[in-house]
């Protein structure tokens, strides 16, 4: 009679890691936008700290950039809060560029209803 228990052990797991994904400029713009797609602007400098470690680490954006690496920890940090003119210095290091563009109808509706409740 079986058990239905397994024999072998489980495989060992790892904790998924956006980082190794992030080749070239298409991944990160692409990480990016679905992160802004979400709509919460806390996550942002989050996930731009996540695209500096997988794009060289925060000397290598420091040196881009011709900030600080002290600045760049604070700014991408969970309570970080990037200026307009750095938030562009750091694209402009992954290759990217900000763009503006309309948010679909269905998606406005959401967001006023989220902001009156």
């Amino acid at each position: 009679m079986t058990t239905g228990k397994t024999t072998k052990p489980a495989a060992a797991s790892r904790p998924f890691s956006v980082g190794a994904y992030l080749r070239d400029e298409a991944d990160v713009a692409a990480y990016l936008e679905s992160v802004l797609e979400d709509g919460d602007a806390r996550v942002v400098p989050v996930a731009l700290r996540t695209v500096a470690e997988a794009m060289g680490g925060m000397s290598a954006l420091a040196v881009r950039t011709g900030l600080s690496r002290e600045t760049l920890y604070r700014t991408l940090s969970e309570k970080g809060n990037p200026r307009l003119d750095t938030l562009t210095a750091i694209l402009a290091a992954f290759g990217l560029r900000m763009a503006v563009a309309p948010v679909p109808s269905r998606q406005r509706q959401r967001s006023r209803s989220i902001a009156q409740a």
